[in-house]
């Protein structure tokens, strides 16, 4: 499993999932503040890593939005708003598990909702 942390995410997490063996990055740390979301999920798809945002209200409509027009993503892990794009520990221990669970990724048209 690979993750991309959307720029609403603190970098800390890809750092602490980076720690636990996993293979993560933030949108912080390869400058990729400021883009849409678009670009932001393409991003993720190219490189072949899910795209973990809290921005689920566009991050849900960009997932259905490619399966109706056929464009496969790498997944969307999306983070309910109450977890809080700072709250590290709740964040990387719920990646954790679905790493665990998913270890050659998601589908390419997979969303969930942590």
């Amino acid at each position: 499993m690979r993750f991309y942390l959307d720029e609403d995410l603190a970098p800390a997490i890809a750092v602490g999932l980076r720690k636990r063996g996993i293979d993560a990055v933030s949108a912080h740390e390869v400058g990729r503040i400021g883009l849409g979301d678009t670009e932001q999920l393409a991003f993720a798809a190219g490189q072949r890593r899910c795209l973990v945002s809290k921005n689920a209200r566009d991050f849900g409509r960009l997932g259905h939005a490619a399966v109706d027009q056929g464009h496969p993503h790498a997944g969307i892990v999306l983070c309910p708003p109450r977890m809080g794009g700072g709250n590290v520990g709740v964040i990387i221990g719920a990646l954790m598990a679905i790493a665990g669970r998913y270890p050659a990724g998601l589908g390419e048209y997979d969303v969930l909702y942590l």
